[in-house]
């Protein structure tokens, strides 16, 4: 069943923890949980997603915030892999895209990424499809995009559908969390509360995170 928000969030599906864990939400009922979702090819990721998740990890870890990062792939699946993952944790190693922009803006530190990360850090669990992409997975693709599609113009409805059929055909794999969220790329931010309940599920650049994570740990 997909995650709702206001909803009990679904466990987080991951084929391997590369650090720490294993943990899964169940067990952090008492706590807020914050579960920054990236990929490794993934520039935006590394220059404000993961440094702002670290930043509040350090800070409100002792005051109930727990945080844990899911490394996922929908696209790249050549860079955004189990391998790469490792290298960035155990060395600060980064890959494709990441490592240009980061170069470009003077971010690296002896060709690596400075930053630690602290917090359990896992894979999505990917699978290879083995089907060709059916209606209903096009339908759930355009309904969470596009509002009011069937009132559309019957034209211009069978050119989307071409065109979202290629698109998904296009992916060697697909990830079971980023899935399981609706997630809409990377990075977003999940947000859980100490119920266990679902708050927040964000894609790209998020200010309001902080006040946010601040107003769950004071409920």
């Amino acid at each position: 069943m997909k995650a709702q928000i206001g909803h009990k969030a679904p466990l987080l599906q991951v084929s391997d923890w590369v650090q720490g864990g294993p943990v899964n939400l169940d067990q952090l009922v008492g706590r807020v949980a914050l579960v920054e979702v990236f990929q490794v090819n993934c520039p935006g990721c590394f220059l404000y997603s993961l440094p702002q998740a670290i930043d509040l990890y350090q800070r409100y870890f002792d005051q109930g915030l727990s945080v844990l990062g899911i490394a996922t792939a929908f696209e790249d699946f050549d860079k955004n892999n189990l391998e790469n993952l490792i290298r960035l944790i155990d060395n600060g190693d980064v890959v494709g895209e990441t490592q240009r922009a980061l170069e470009q803006q003077g971010k690296l530190t002896a060709g690596r990424w400075p930053y630690r990360i602290p917090f359990p850090v896992a894979m999505d669990r990917l699978h290879k499809r083995q089907a060709d992409i059916n209606h209903d997975e096009i339908a759930i693709f355009i309904n969470d995009r596009i509002p009011n599609f069937e009132q559309q113009p019957q034209t211009y409805q069978q050119k989307v559908r071409r065109q979202v059929q290629h698109y998904l055909q296009s992916f060697t794999y697909h990830a079971e969390t980023f899935e399981l969220f609706n997630l809409k790329g990377t990075p977003s931010h999940i947000l859980i509360d100490k119920q266990g309940l679902l708050r927040d599920c964000a894609f790209g650049a998020h200010p309001d995170l902080e006040a946010l994570v601040l107003a769950l740990l004071r409920a």
